[in-house]
């Protein structure tokens, strides 16, 4: 498997094979050769559906029936390769060659890529394209850059401020504490502190122990399985306790939730109703929901268990098995690589669940978790011992 993004006589190229054929799009309209104009070129797939974009005027490849997943292992190169050899005869029109030119503002899967110096993997001959202390994203959050004798300076739009306008004026004068992150409130011209777990208060400078997690809505705690590399993914199983009094929100996701490529296993409320989903691969979301109605909104905690062995998927609520389905009996996709990562209540600040989880759940989790156990472990994991942010204590008064 392969894509590829080359310069074919003038013309931009991407070409991909998912498997079973290579599929070829090419821009309508040639490059400026100049040296001094800047193409915006957005390429990619959904599925085995092909688009190749050049400064708008957009070419695409309609989808048709065959394989629809790219799996590739090895690194991502830009602008050349290390070797050569390594290149696919079929992913480039004439002999391979590596590029001459800038390249600027790479994103894959909207994470754009660092192109500095310690920041990729390796690479060669590189040089410094726009040849002054500004670059092209110095200053940041729409700030213009000025070259001067003694470097660059910024000027900043009006809610923010610092040498490279990376502070919100909101935080400018905050007292939040080392264990928190200033977060604004334009609207009130204010802001608040999110507080690292272990800490809570207004400014976060007060220190607790908890063993039950309360979460709040703006709550979040993340944990990385330190077993991942010895456990079987074939045979994934979730346990864990929680009590809300809400309709909707994630309580659990299995996953790395980078992009919409990565495997997951996800818990949540949906109309106060438990519903489960799972993609072992090609993004194929399968949601269960419970089908006869019985509400977990009632302030009463509630012990789930999802159990994964291989495309057979268990969902228990109460020790009442209420959910037993084979998603795939062609047996496709088998393993739940969800890449050492459990989610609870959320996602990174500033990381929307509805957005992340693309609709499959609506909200953050409002309530309390405890108890939660991943594979056939003899002990519960340690949520404290994760990282997160806005966690309360959760032991009084349940």
């Amino acid at each position: 498997d392969f894509l590829c993004i080359s310069l074919v006589n003038g013309f931009t190229q991407l070409r991909y094979n998912l498997g079973d054929r290579t599929v070829i799009l090419q821009t309508l309209q040639k490059v400026h050769t100049n040296g001094n104009t800047w193409h915006l070129l957005n390429a990619g797939r959904v599925g085995n559906e092909g688009y190749l974009d050049l400064d708008g005027i957009n070419v695409t490849q309609k989808a048709s029936p065959g394989m629809n997943a790219l799996d590739t292992h090895s690194d991502f190169f830009v602008g050349g390769v290390s070797s050569l050899n390594l290149v696919n005869p079929m992913a480039i029109e004439n002999e391979p060659t590596g590029f001459t030119g800038c390249i600027r503002e790479v994103v894959i899967n909207n994470r754009e890529l660092n192109l500095t110096v310690t920041d990729p993997k390796g690479g060669a001959n590189i040089g410094d394209c726009d040849g002054t202390d500004c670059g092209y994203t110095v200053c940041k959050n729409n700030g213009t850059c000025q070259v001067g004798n003694s470097g660059f300076s910024c000027s900043c739009s009006k809610d923010w401020t610092g040498t490279k306008c990376e502070q919100s004026i909101h935080c400018s004068q905050n007292m939040c504490g080392s264990h928190a992150i200033c977060i604004p409130q334009p609207s009130s011209f204010s802001y608040t502190c999110a507080c690292a777990l272990g800490w809570i208060g207004k400014y976060c400078d007060t220190k607790i122990k908890f063993y039950i997690a309360k979460f709040a809505g703006n709550s979040y705690i993340k944990y990385t399985d330190p077993f991942y590399g010895k456990r079987d993914l074939q045979y994934s199983r979730l346990s864990l306790n929680f009590t809300t009094n809400q309709t909707e929100g994630l309580i659990a996701w299995m996953g790395k939730s980078e992009d919409e490529d990565n495997d997951f296993l996800a818990i949540g409320l949906a109309n106060g109703t438990l519903k489960v989903v799972i993609n072992l691969g090609e993004r194929i979301s399968v949601p269960l929901m419970h089908r006869k109605y019985f509400t977990c909104s009632d302030g009463r905690w509630h012990f789930t268990t999802v159990v994964q062995n291989q495309t057979c998927v268990k969902v228990y609520l109460d020790e009442e098995l209420i959910l037993f389905e084979d998603i795939d009996p062609q047996r496709k996709y088998t393993a739940l690589n969800y890449g050492g990562i459990c989610y609870f209540g959320g996602f990174e600040i500033g990381r929307k669940v509805n957005i992340v989880t693309t609709g499959l759940f609506q909200k953050e989790f409002i309530g309390k978790i405890k108890d939660v156990v991943l594979f056939q472990d003899s002990k519960k994991i340690q949520l404290m011992k994760a990282e997160g942010y806005n966690i309360h204590d959760g032991n009084s008064g349940n």
